[in-house]
């Protein structure tokens, strides 16, 4: 599985047994070892996979022993079922390595002077209380149930002075296992799956879980997560990342909408639609319709921090990788907020059409839109053949789609959400793609105004 000699005789001594999958995420462990290796290791997916186990053997039977005086910290949400867990793995793994455990502080001393220390938080404040402090190895169980920030936050705990017996100098690392689902399920995706999904990965490495990677699962336990429904089971028994509690577009599928190329000479119409934004990312997408009625998210434009002078010229080259002008397009619709009048009486659509892009107002109706999108991408699971479709190159689309959630005041609605300090996130290019696909050229409308 590619676990070095040294790693696989620690594991060994301590008697410590690990499946194919677990002994997977140890090999990427070691990674963290190279130069240029990962500094951070995913294990997630399904419910009963071995995340936990893997987790306290790869810090207590492997990098504790390897390193004296290593601090680890094992944290995860509630502290009691932290140190419920812990005890109980605590006794199953570590019988053979002699070592000191004080239950009050969650402490775990390992004959070298290793140690591990069970944090925990219940609420994402509580976070704070690490801040400041240096851990040479952090473990996050749950790791979907931190937000961003607050990942982020204690990352920067990570640090360490530490030295290998060979004089390399130990590269801290954070290790996390968690469900797909909770409030940090669109990081997490973005930081660790999509890039082993792309196979792109440089900091990171993921390892999936799945039910059956786990031998020693009663059988009873596998039932009873194959007889859910709904999002539970695609994401607690199939380890589904493209789905999420909640879930507003829960037809969608990556492998039946994605699509990695496009024949242009398809296209019989073309349009255009931009949602604005300046902290959060201002994103034009392109689209056509086809001779099927088939509709085709060819490319996308999505930066942030940028006036429209900037975003003028990225749209027109993005339009000329196509072959396309502003001039060739049935539609080019905005948001109506780009046609709000700010106080010197300008408008940010006027901007742009001084730069050659005339926008006109979409039709703002939300739930109406949401449903449009709905039905053009079908239900590939019930037969109904999708409508719409998404070019890879659409990043923050393909993304922001599967990570919707319903309103839960108004549940045909999907739940605004905003991008975070660092831009992660939102729903901007979603809007997008709203505006797009639910606005429609009036025919008879315009032909009566003029004159026809």
């Amino acid at each position: 599985m590619g676990c070095p000699v040294d790693q696989t005789r620690n594991f060994l001594a301590a008697e410590i047994v690990l499946q194919e999958r677990q002994l997977a995420a140890s090999a990427a462990a070691r990674l963290c070892d190279l130069a240029d290796g990962p500094t951070a290791i995913g294990y997630g997916g399904a419910r009963g996979g071995g995340k936990s186990h893997w987790l306290l053997a790869q810090m207590g039977g492997d990098d504790s022993q390897r390193v004296p005086g290593l601090k680890c910290l094992l944290l995860r949400k509630v502290g009691k079922s932290n140190m419920e867990n812990f005890e109980d793995l605590r006794k199953r793994l570590f019988g053979r390595l002699p070592h000191e455990f004080q239950a009050h502080r969650g402490r775990l001393t390992f004959a070298n002077g290793s140690r591990i220390i069970a944090g925990h938080f219940q609420h994402e404040k509580d976070i704070d209380d690490y801040l400041g402090l240096e851990y040479d190895v952090i473990g996050i169980e749950e790791a979907t149930t931190l937000s961003h920030r607050k990942h982020q936050d204690i990352m920067t705990c990570c640090r360490s002075s530490k030295v290998l017996p060979s004089g390399q100098h130990w590269r801290p690392r954070i290790y996390s296992t968690t469900n797909p689902g909770g409030i940090g399920h669109a990081w997490y995706k973005a930081k660790f799956v999509m890039p082993f999904l792309r196979k792109e990965e440089k900091e990171t490495r993921f390892v999936p879980a799945r039910v059956g990677d786990n031998r020693f699962n009663n059988p009873e336990y596998r039932k009873v997560l194959e007889s859910l429904t709904g999002w539970q089971k695609r994401a607690w028994c199939d380890g589904d990342w493209e789905i999420a509690a909640g879930q507003f577009f829960t037809t969608f599928r990556r492998e039946a909408h994605v699509v990695e190329d496009f024949d242009v000479s398809r296209a019989r119409e073309w349009f255009a639609a931009l949602d604005y934004g300046f902290t959060h990312y201002t994103v034009v997408l392109l689209g056509c319709t086809d001779g099927d009625g088939n509709t085709f998210i060819v490319d996308e434009h999505a930066e942030r921090l940028w006036l429209p002078e900037r975003h003028a010229k990225g749209v027109q080259a993005m339009l000329a990788r196509h072959g396309l002008t502003v001039e060739r397009l049935r539609r080019f619709v905005a948001g109506a907020d780009v046609f709000s009048r700010q106080s010197d009486g300008t408008t940010i659509a006027g901007q742009y059409g001084k730069l050659g892009i005339k926008l006109t107002c979409a039709n703002m109706d939300r739930v109406n839109g949401w449903a449009e999108v709905l039905s053009k991408l079908g239900d590939p699971d019930a037969g109904l053949s999708p409508k719409l479709f998404i070019h890879r190159r659409c990043g923050r689309l393909v993304e922001c789609l599967p990570a919707l959630q319903h309103d839960p005041h108004r549940p045909e609605d999907v739940l605004k959400v905003d991008a975070d300090e660092e831009g992660n996130g939102g729903d901007d290019a979603a809007d997008a793609l709203r505006y797009l696909v639910a606005t429609k050229v009036r025919t008879v409308a315009v032909r009566k105004l003029k004159g026809v």
